[in-house]
């Protein structure tokens, strides 16, 4: 699998909304199909975070019977919603580049609960946490981000 791909891929959907530049793409890991897409629309709806929307997006195109065979790939760590709605799901392993403490150090208001903490304590599944798959190019997308309701500057 071409991480890096992939990780572009979320890169251009997170440029839909500058402003909350969270993308994310679902790959089917045999098949190496993008399967969904999605990117943060929360003007909308406070919960159709981008990994939210691509799960949602997975489930009405495609109605997978088995999500195991699936890997996400996000500009940025799921935050407890979006990583319990992955261990829900069960998508095998998620990909990201920007950390919540990264996002936490550039005043992005993040609940302090890590996706590896919500996998920990998911003992039905076993889903692998990757961090840092272009790191610097997804960390530039929250540090160029304009102001927004949920980016406090200092």
């Amino acid at each position: 699998m071409d991480h890096e791909f992939y990780m572009r891929k979320a890169i251009a959907l997170a440029l839909n909304v500058p402003e909350y530049p969270f993308g994310a793409v679902i790959v089917n890991r045999a098949s190496a199909e993008i399967v969904a897409e999605g990117y943060n629309q929360s003007v909308l709806n406070p919960t159709f975070h981008g990994e939210m929307v691509a799960i949602n997006h997975c489930a009405q195109s495609h109605q997978p019977s088995d999500w195991h065979e699936f890997d996400l790939y996000t500009t940025a760590e799921p935050c407890p919603m979006c990583q319990s709605a992955i261990e829900w799901a069960g998508i095998a392993t998620v990909y990201y580049g920007t950390s919540i403490p990264y996002l936490q150090q550039h005043n992005w208001q993040q609940i302090n609960i890590r996706a590896s903490e919500i996998s920990a304590q998911t003992a039905f599944r076993n889903t692998r946490i990757i961090g840092g798959v272009l790191e610097d190019a997804c960390n530039a997308l929250f540090l160029n981000a304009p102001k927004s309701v949920f980016h406090h500057c200092d």
